[in-house]
C-alpha cells in the first residue's frame, strides 16, 4: 500500500489526535464519524490534509488501522497497537494509552533538547564575547601601549595576533561560525543528530545514566501500552524493543524474552536481565499476582520520568553557573593581562 501522505506527525500531534479519538470512541462514535467531527475544529499546523486522507480511506470501507497506515503519517507502533485495539474491542483504551505514551515522549524530547541547546547557546555567547575582546578591544589597548612607549605582555600579544588573524580572514571565520550553528541545529533538531549526541553521551557517566533512565522510562511506558491492550508480555517485549532507542536496553529486553521463553516469570526475567532493580521488580511481582501489572508499570514509568526530569534540571542548574564562571574567568584573564601592565605604567608616570 502506497501512503497518500508523506508528512509524519510529531509526537505532540499524535498525542492530541489519539486523545481526541479516545474521547469520541469512548462516547460510542465510530472512527469515520469521529474524524468528521475532528475536521471541524482540529488541524495539524493549519493543515487538515491528514484527517481528510484518513476520512477518505475510511469511506472506501477500510478499517481504521488501515486508514492510519495508508495516510503515511503515523509510526508503525501506532498502527500495530490500533490493530490490536480493533481486534480486541478495546480501541478507546488503546487510543488513550497511545495518547499518554506520546505525551510522555514529547516531554522527554523537550527535556533532552533543553539539556542540549542551553550549553550550546552559552558556548556560542562565550565565543562571541571573547572574539569581540580580541578583535576590537585588544587592538585599542595595543595602540595605548604603543603611544606610551611600551608593549603588552606575551599572552596579550598572542591574543592580539589571533584577533588580527580573525580580522584578516573574516569570511573564513563567518563560514566556521555558520558551520558551528548548523552543527548545533543538527544535534538539536534532527533525529540523526540526537542519535549521534546520545552515542557521544554514553561515554560520559552522568549523561549515560540519564539516557539509561530515559530508556527505562520508555520501556515502562511501552509495556503499559501493550499490557493495557491485552497483549501478552512476550509479544509486548518484542514491540517495546523498537521504542527504547538504546542498544543496551534492547539487549536486556532480548535477554528478558529469552528467559520468559525458558519458563521464567515476567518479574523474575525483569530483575535477572537488569531492566528493573529489585524494588521495582517486586512491585511488578505484586502486580503480576494481582492482575494489575499495567497499573504498576505506569507507576514505575511515572517515577522514572520524574527522576529523569529532576536529574536533567539538576544537570542544567550545575552547568549554568559553571559556564558563567568559565566565561568570567576567560574574560577576566584577557582584561587583566592588559589592565594590570597599563596601571603599572600609569603609576610610574605619576
Amino acid at each position: 500500500m502506497k501512503p497518500s501522505s508523506t508528512k509524519r506527525m510529531s509526537d505532540y500531534e499524535i498525542s492530541v489526535f489519539c486523545r481526541q479519538m479516545a474521547l469520541l470512541i469512548k462516547a460510542g462514535i465510530p472512527p469515520a464519524e469521529s474524524i468528521e467531527i475532528m475536521l471541524q475544529d482540529f488541524k495539524f499546523e493549519g493543515d487538515d490534509t491528514i484527517l481528510k486522507t484518513i476520512l477518505q480511506i475510511l469511506g472506501s470501507g477500510e478499517k481504521f488501522h488501515i486508514a492510519l497506515q495508508m495516510s503515511g503519517a503515523f509510526p508503525g507502533y501506532v498502527i500495530h497497537m490500533v490493530t490490536i485495539g480493533e481486534e480486541s474491542g478495546n480501541l478507546d483504551l488503546v487510543m488513550e494509552s497511545l495518547a499518554d505514551y506520546y505525551e510522555q515522549e514529547e516531554t522527554i524530547r523537550n527535556n533532552i533538547s533543553s539539556a542540549i541547546s542551553y550549553p550550546l547557546i552559552m558556548i556560542g555567547m562565550m565565543l562571541v564575547v571573547i572574539i569581540v575582546l580580541i578583535t576590537r578591544v585588544l587592538p585599542i589597548f595595543g595602540q595605548v601601549f604603543a603611544q606610551l612607549g611600551s608593549s603588552m605582555n606575551s599572552f596579550s600579544n598572542s591574543l592580539l595576533s589571533i584577533g588580527e588573524a580573525l580580522n584578516n580572514y573574516t569570511v573564513l571565520f563567518i563560514v566556521v561560525l555558520s558551520l558551528f550553528a548548523l552543527v548545533c541545529v543538527f544535534f538539536i533538531k534532527t533525529t540523526k543528530g540526537r542519535d549521534l549526541f546520545r552515542r557521544m553521551g554514553l561515554h560520559i557517566p552522568p549523561i549515560r545514566k540519564i539516557f539509561d533512565e530515559i530508556a527505562t522510562t520508555r520501556f515502562a511506558n511501552g509495556m503499559v501500552l501493550t499490557l493495557s491492550s491485552g497483549m501478552d508480555t512476550y509479544e509486548g517485549l518484542r514491540l517495546v524493543s523498537n521504542l527504547v532507542e538504546n542498544d543496551e536496553m534492547v539487549r536486556k529486553i532480548d535477554s528478558c524474552r529469552s528467559m520468559i521463553a525458558d519458563g521464567s516469570s515476567f518479574p523474575e526475567a525483569l530483575q535477572a536481565s537488569g531492566i528493573l532493580n529489585r524494588f521495582y521488580s517486586r512491585m511488578v511481582s505484586i502486580g503480576f499476582q494481582s492482575g494489575s501489572m499495567d497499573t504498576v508499570m505506569k507507576q514505575i514509568a511515572t517515577r522514572y520520568a520524574d527522576e529523569t526530569q529532576r536529574k536533567i534540571y539538576n544537570f542544567i542548574s550545575i552547568l549554568e553557573p559553571t559556564l558563567v564562571i568559565v566565561l568570567s574567568l576567560v574574560v577576566g584573564m584577557i582584561l587583566l593581562s592588559v589592565i594590570l601592565p597599563l596601571m603599572g605604567i600609569m603609576s610610574s608616570i605619576g
